[in-house]
């Protein structure tokens, strides 16, 4: 792609970041490289050589009995399942779409409680890498629904229900008619435990429940020797290794710790290497950084007069406990960022905010583990106690190129509020997050909120490839692909958004 610029970051450092292991659970998976999967049982298997924090059950779903109220539907019967929090349905063709209704209902760990039937988002091709990029063609991109939280569960039941001939569908153009189509093949449910985040990674292994205000940047404490052997994992304190470690097992930690070190790495400019976050910096101290970080390319109205909000503070990868090692290595730019494109993540709205840096774990882990991606999607979480949250890998300052709207990712980005705001508003606080990220980040660009940009469309369903698009500055998801997200709560909310940002930037 124009404009695309890949590269690889090789830190050699003082200090190793520090990553947790966690003993796989047998019949649950955690898939590392494509390559080394194996399916057995309609669970996917792999090597125990790199285990990884987390785990993915896949699970087909089957035709179900013949009911005339269910007529075609797909499903998976009431069943025990191992632990799981997270959601989500599958398929083969990333291009088809799921043209029906997805529900599922799931038993709550420990009260045995099963919850009521619950609707998941189709998506249906909206979200991902841009046509014709190595990341959108790659083998393993599947075609998916949103994913949804439910918490901590081991039982559940899906059934997937095709649609009647048309439905309707709201966009920002006006109503889209959509005629139905078989249920997609492949079809599977993919149950998706989060893990459990570093001790070390931010406060308690979660991000403070309101703003981070002027909280400075957490680094990292002593350096943790970790080993790991066959089935077996053993931690030790610095400089004792307790058991003989193989060559391969000594070559997946430090692979691990390289990944860890260059996600780190990437936030020099505004962070100490291992930083759990990224501190507030009032207006004069922002606009100091602004000279530091793009000093070459401002004119000299811009030195004048920097029209950019107070940098806000920033949950990082390692704040909420991103495991370095599931997504691609290396990190892939764009240009500039011109525009920013708000989503929800239509994963409900019933989680609190200590619980949300393990939501974004989930979601990370199915975008890439069940959907294919080389990484989480968005560049930002927000939630709905207004905390931010570094997304994709590559730094917070950088044009990182993400994989949020299709046919519209390069030169902006993509910042999801977490909820789901079909008929739920939005918090004021997360509101306000959107409003004070977009302030700083388009600001580093020199981007106006309240403005209008033009991007080349990538290609989508609203929008030929090549068309030069006329776009808000901060736009809604709907605005480049025909689609309900960000939800029409999220999206009334955006003009204030625009003002609010440009007030932040001084304008």
């Amino acid at each position: 792609m124009r404009g695309l610029l890949a590269t690889s970051i090789g830190v050699t450092c003082a200090a190793a970041l520090a990553l947790p292991l966690t003993p796989p659970a047998t019949a649950v998976t955690a898939r590392p490289a494509p390559s080394t999967e194996t399916a057995t049982a309609g669970v996917r298997a792999t090597s125990p050589a790199a285990p990884l924090p987390g785990s993915t059950q896949s699970l087909p779903l089957t035709p179900l009995a013949p009911d005339r109220s269910l007529g075609g539907a797909h499903g998976l019967p009431r069943r025990d399942v191992r632990p799981f929090s997270l959601v989500g349905v599958v398929w083969n063709d990333p291009d088809a779409e799921l043209h029906g209704r997805v529900q599922v209902r799931t038993r709550a760990t420990g009260t045995g409680t099963w919850s009521g039937w619950r609707d998941l988002e189709t998506h249906n091709a909206d979200h991902g890498a841009d046509p014709d990029t190595s990341e959108r063609a790659s083998a393993h991109v599947r075609g998916a629904t949103a994913p949804l939280w439910v918490g901590d569960s081991d039982g559940v039941e899906v059934r997937v229900t095709p649609a009647a001939d048309v439905r309707s569908q709201g966009t920002a153009r006006g109503p889209r008619t959509a005629t139905a189509a078989p249920l997609p093949s492949g079809l599977r449910l993919e149950l998706v435990d989060p893990g459990k985040p570093t001790p070390k990674a931010g406060a308690a292994g979660h991000a403070p429940a309101g703003p981070l205000g002027g909280r400075a940047a957490t680094a990292l404490g002593p350096v943790t020797a970790q080993v790991a052997a066959s089935d077996t994992r053993s931690v030790s304190d610095p400089g004792s290794v307790t058991a003989p470690v193989p060559v391969d097992a000594r070559d997946a930690v430090a692979a691990k710790t390289s990944q860890a070190t260059a996600a780190s790495a990437a936030n020099q400019d505004v962070a100490p290497l291992g930083a759990t976050q990224i501190p507030a910096l009032d207006r004069s101290a922002t606009e100091r950084e602004l000279v530091t970080l793009r000093g070459t390319d401002l004119t000299d109205a811009q030195r004048a007069k920097p029209y950019i909000g107070p940098r806000p503070g920033i949950v990082t990868r390692r704040g909420w406990g991103a495991d370095e090692n599931l997504r691609e290595s290396g990190f892939r730019y764009t240009t500039k960022v011109k525009a920013a494109f708000v989503h929800h993540t239509a994963s409900g709205n019933n989680y609190t905010c200590s619980q949300a840096p393990s939501v974004i774990r989930g979601i990370y882990r199915y975008h890439v583990r069940s959907m294919g991606w080389r990484d989480i999607g968005y560049n930002f979480l927000v939630d709905k106690c207004g905390n931010i949250y570094e997304g994709r890998a590559g730094g917070v300052t950088k044009p990182v190129l993400g994989a949020h709207t299709l046919g519209f990712n390069s030169n902006s980005m993509g910042i999801a509020v977490i909820g789901t705001f079909t008929s739920t508003k939005p918090s004021a606080s997360a509101v306000t997050a959107v409003a004070r990220l977009t302030a700083w980040k388009l600001g580093l660009f020199g981007a106006n909120p309240r403005g209008k940009t033009y991007l080349k469309s990538g290609g989508g369903n609203l929008y030929a490839k090549g068309k030069n698009v006329r776009l808000n500055v901060i736009s809604g998801h709907r605005d480049g692909f025909a689609t309900e997200c960000p939800g029409r709560h999220l999206y009334g909310k955006l003009g204030s958004a625009r003002s609010s940002a440009a007030r932040y930037q001084g304008r």
